[in-house]
């Protein structure tokens, strides 16, 4: 091997250390991003004609507005919970990161909103609503995860993700025109 052929092989070892190391952090981030685009379908069209309803457990439209990004902040954590509970369970490949994602995803809200229903004024459509949408967000960050433990390439996982999104907030705009989901009102 010439000096120009090692310090080629040496560069090439380099950038896959570092796409290695960012790895983690680019999955976790497309499963994030594809739980945020499945939750602006799931509010913003399907449990959408729920909100307008009054209700004493939820916030007025204004203020809930505001608190959206904690609620995506909070769906990182789980997100980073699931690659965490992935890795010490060495769950490889879409299927099975998506069946870890639903059963994991099942049991935490299925836990959070029976809580919910002993203690508050939440109706059992919008909990039963939250219940379902939340377990599919989490089985969708699941085979994400499971699909880059695969090895399956990221620029691969963000491909499919980036066309994921697009396609449902075009659903939901188109929800939303055609009158099957109320759009939201703010002030």
């Amino acid at each position: 091997m010439s000096v120009g052929q090692a310090d080629r092989a040496v560069s090439v070892n380099e950038g896959s250390e570092r796409s290695g190391n960012l790895a983690p952090v680019l999955s976790i981030a497309a499963a994030w991003v594809l739980s945020v685009g499945i939750d602006l379908l799931l509010h913003g069209g399907v449990l959408a004609p729920l909100y307008v309803e009054p209700s004493p457990f939820l916030l007025p439209a204004e203020i809930a507005f505001r608190r959206i990004p904690l609620g995506y902040l909070a769906f990182l954590v789980l997100t980073v919970g699931l690659y965490w509970l992935m890795r010490r369970l060495q769950v490889r490949g879409l299927r099975a990161g998506f069946r870890l994602g639903a059963v994991a995803g099942a049991i935490v809200w299925g836990a959070l909103v029976l809580g919910l229903f002993s203690i508050s004024t939440a109706s059992a459509r919008l909990l039963t609503g939250w219940w379902i949408g939340q377990t599919a967000e989490l089985a969708f960050a699941g085979a994400v995860l499971g699909a880059a433990a695969n090895r399956v390439p990221m620029k691969r996982i963000w491909g499919i993700v980036s066309v994921a999104v697009v396609v449902l907030v075009a659903v939901t705009v188109t929800l939303q025109s055609l009158g099957l989901a109320p759009a939201m009102k703010i002030g």
